[in-house]
């Protein structure tokens, strides 16, 4: 009877930790991608379906390319682009690079009614400039582009 016993407890114990692995692992692989996990919800014939917890953020981008990637003090560098996914007339903005973090520059645009954009600057400081642009709503930005000012 102790036998049987004992299987019972250790067969409960296992099935308690199985739980506990499988809710840790499901928990950490939503925190790491950021991705909702479906969740089932009852249908109308009493089966369980697989819907998304919420729904998909927009998608969209911002593309940005430089006139000039060498240029001297005091010289303009012209960035144009496309945007995807962000409606005209929305403000764009320049972003360097600043002692490791991005830092919003004093130039902006605005998105044309065909999606693109022109954002002049003048460098006035002499390195190397890690730029990119990004939507103020802080949505999206672009890959960066680096100009060597000299």
């Amino acid at each position: 009877m102790s036998f049987t016993r004992s299987r019972r407890a250790r067969a409960l114990a296992a099935g308690a930790l199985s739980a506990a692995m499988l809710s840790t692992g499901t928990a950490g692989a939503v925190a790491a991608t950021g991705t909702p996990t479906p969740k089932p919800s009852m249908t109308g014939t009493g089966m369980p379906s697989m819907k998304p917890s919420r729904a998909a953020a927009a998608m969209g981008s911002i593309t940005v390319s430089a006139n000039r990637k060498t240029v001297k003090v005091g010289d303009t560098v012209v960035f144009t682009g496309r945007v995807k996914g962000i409606k005209a007339g929305s403000t764009l903005m320049l972003q360097h690079m600043h002692n490791g973090k991005w830092t919003t520059l004093r130039t902006t645009a605005a998105v044309t009614k065909n999606g693109t954009y022109t954002i002049k600057r003048t460098f006035t400081n002499k390195g190397t400039e890690q730029v990119r642009v990004a939507a103020k709503s802080g949505t999206f930005h672009s890959s960066p582009v680096t100009v060597q000012v000299s």
